[in-house]
């Protein structure tokens, strides 16, 4: 029999890893496992976000205990095999006052005593007040004890100490979980305590505790000296995985994801199994299994063995003296298990079961076949002439509907709003007929519905209105102004030059023949007054720089039919400038290109981006670190490390503001578009 404890961080977001999503059910999973009894930590979800998959993966029972206010948050579950052990009772919480509805009978509790804050010598708060009671401490949904015959399993996720206010809870929970051992060892039973105790053992246990400035001061925190005297030979609990390994260096089940520490691992070892002394002779062989991923931590497990024989020679099953499941599986169950709960036992209907998925197919069969009875969708005669006359319709409209709605779809589209030639104005008609054509072939494909619409008539399509242009009041030449003074895309980067009007003005340019403008990709028609001047020139300025060819002048910038053209969109369409290109496509380049990291000052290698998600000023913004992993003796800083245990060969302690970085790389680049232009020139 195998027992395996893991934090995994979410029960929603395992499937996000590999080998998780590859399996399409939680009890696909569980097998995966290959343990008669998995204990889970961290489950971050709560009763009414649990589902049936979830909840209850036959043949696994599942037991849980969740946070009382907060949601996603803490949580932790047993799952037994139904094949192979059935516990006899289960209880959540260490203090014993969380109770289900109806509460436990004297005869469903595993123990008699329960923890007392009134025997207990615990730790006072910040304001020196000494909690009264223990219910709070069971408020987070962090313990569930079952009991399986031969031992009491206790499943426990212990708090973390986020900051020094919280020490006091994180340490009188601690002290309740210790009274609930003793309590349990005082009415002769044996215990295995599995989860995350979220402290380190011994300085081995840790990534940076072989260094002189942490093992000196290692047991100054409390919880390390209280774990210290909690475990064998000072306690009566012992340590099963450090006992079959007991010098093994590294053996770490906890790493910080954010800094990447899995990939050298610099980690701690804070996820355990304890055992008191009378269950040692069963236990088999304990190990960790970091080489599962999904979380931040990593499986920890023991092996029972199947029998063993006691001093006085009698030899004893593990399958005599644990409960085995019965035909009843129901009745075996303790109440806490979640198949006994209303929702999932039939009690209950949920209310996802009033959006499931079968109802709607069931329901929308039944409407089909009601309304045909072959099966498939058919129309009567007065449907059937509407839609005939509304198609008809549509196919009879004049000539001018179609080509006015063709003008407004070009006129929406500026790219598209050009002369038109004779060529597409001769082939008008003949697009007119095509259209024709394909709504007639597609008349009969059009499915033909079971009733009349009740809705208002849809607009008709002489009811599309034409878009209208209305002149550019800045193009307009009012008291001799030109389109001099339009900004183009160009200025920003070009000292723009005097401009010279022409003298023929009003003279148009001469006829292109068709020829030219299809073998001249830079030859199309360039209007200075046009709204999109811009990406005109931004076109050709593309064209001359990525083909590398001269841009050969088009209809409207032939000598004298230039006057409104800018000496700024002269000089961009002089072949000699597009030649020159190579300066101004480097600065472009070099613009729009994302910044290059900077190199940290050690290694002088690029560093890497991070962003903060921490709530407060900075969150959202991004940074720059060494690229390299953290290591044991990486260099966290003068103020947090000596010098003299620093260890290059992982990161330094580079770091730079991202919007620093962009601001040395605009300045550079600015630097370079004025060289750039002025070489143009």
């Amino acid at each position: 029999m195998r027992i395996l404890s893991w934090n995994i961080n979410g029960v929603r977001t395992l499937p996000q890893y590999h080998p998780w999503n590859t399996f399409k059910t939680f009890r696909e999973m569980l097998t995966h496992l290959q343990a008669d009894i998995v204990c889970f930590q961290e489950m971050k979800t709560s009763r009414n976000g649990l589902d049936r998959n979830i909840a209850v993966p036959v043949p696994f029972d599942g037991y849980f205990s969740f946070p009382a206010n907060k949601g996603g948050y803490s949580g932790v579950a047993v799952y037994t095999d139904s094949r192979t052990v059935t516990p006899l009772k289960a209880e959540e919480g260490l203090s014993g006052t969380i109770q289900p509805k109806p509460p436990l009978s004297q005869d469903e509790r595993i123990s008699r005593h329960y923890p007392c804050a009134n025997e207990m010598n615990l730790m006072p708060d910040e304001h020196g007040n000494e909690p009264s009671e223990l219910t709070s401490f069971d408020g987070e949904g962090r313990a569930l004890v079952l009991d399986f015959g031969l031992f009491v399993l206790i499943n426990v996720y212990c708090p973390n100490e986020t900051s020094d206010s919280r020490l006091p809870f994180k340490m009188n929970y601690h002290f309740m979980l210790q009274e609930r051992v003793n309590k349990l060892i005082n009415e002769g039973r044996d215990i295995l305590v599995v989860g995350d105790i979220n402290v380190c053992a011994t300085p081995l246990d840790h990534c940076d505790g072989h260094l002189a400035s942490n093992a000196a001061t290692f047991y100054d925190h409390p919880a390390r000296a209280w774990f210290r005297d909690w475990l064998a030979p000072n306690g009566c609990m012992t340590d099963v995985v450090r006992e079959f390994w007991p010098c093994r260096k590294g053996m770490y089940t906890c790493w910080n994801m954010k800094i990447c520490a899995r990939e050298t691992n610099y980690g701690t070892r804070v996820d355990y199994i304890l055992a008191t002394r009378g269950i040692l002779p069963w236990i088999k062989h304990g190990d960790i299994q970091p080489s599962i991923k999904g979380s931040d931590h990593c499986p920890i497990y023991v092996d029972l063995h199947d029998e063993i024989t006691i001093d006085d020679g009698t030899k004893l099953r593990l399958s005599e003296v644990m409960p085995r499941p019965t035909d009843d599986k129901t009745a075996a169950a303790p109440r806490l298990a979640a198949r006994c709960w209303d929702e999932f036992s039939g009690k209950q209907t949920l209310l996802s079961a009033f959006f499931s998925k079968g109802a709607r197919v069931s329901t929308a069969a039944g409407a089909s076949d009601s309304s045909s009875p072959s099966g498939s969708p058919s129309a009567s005669p007065p449907q059937a002439s509407a839609i005939s006359s509304t198609s008809n319709t549509a196919l009879n409209a004049p000539d001018a509907v179609l080509q006015d709605r063709t003008e407004s779809l070009d006129l929406a589209n500026p790219l598209m709003h050009e002369s038109r030639s004779p060529t597409a104005e001769s082939s008008k008609g003949k697009s007119t007929g095509a259209i024709k054509t394909s709504v007639a072939a597609e008349q009969e494909k059009i499915p033909i519905p079971s009733k009349p619409p009740t809705g208002p008539p849809k607009r008709k399509l002489t009811d599309v209105p034409v878009a209208r242009t209305k002149p550019n009041k800045k193009l307009r030449h009012a008291g001799g102004s030109s389109a001099a003074g339009t900004g183009t895309l160009d200025a920003f980067f070009t000292t723009p030059q005097s401009s010279q009007p022409s003298q023929s003005q009003s003279r148009p340019s001469p006829p292109q023949s068709q020829s030219q403008t299809n073998n001249d990709p830079l030859a199309s028609d360039y209007d200075p007054l046009s709204p999109n001047a811009d990406y005109q020139l931004a076109l050709r300025l593309s064209l001359c720089m990525d083909e590398d060819i001269p841009c050969a002048p088009g209809p409207s910038q032939t000598a004298g039919a230039d006057s409104h053209t800018t000496p700024l969109v002269k000089s961009a369409m002089e072949p000699s400038q597009c030649r020159s290109s190579s300066g101004s496509k480097a600065a472009w380049s070099k613009l729009m290109a994302p910044v290059e990291p900077p190199k940290c000052n050690v290694h002088g290698e690029p560093a890497k981006l991070y962003t903060v998600n921490k709530p407060g000023p900075n969150k959202g913004k991004t940074f720059f670190l060494c690229s390299r992993p953290v290591g044991p003796g990486y260099d966290k800083g003068k103020g947090e490390r000596p010098r003299d245990e620093v260890d290059h060969r992982y990161r330094c302690n580079f770091f730079k503001w991202a919007s620093e970085v962009r601001r040395e790389a605009s300045s550079t680049s600015s630097s370079s578009l004025t060289s750039a232009s002025s070489s143009q020139q």
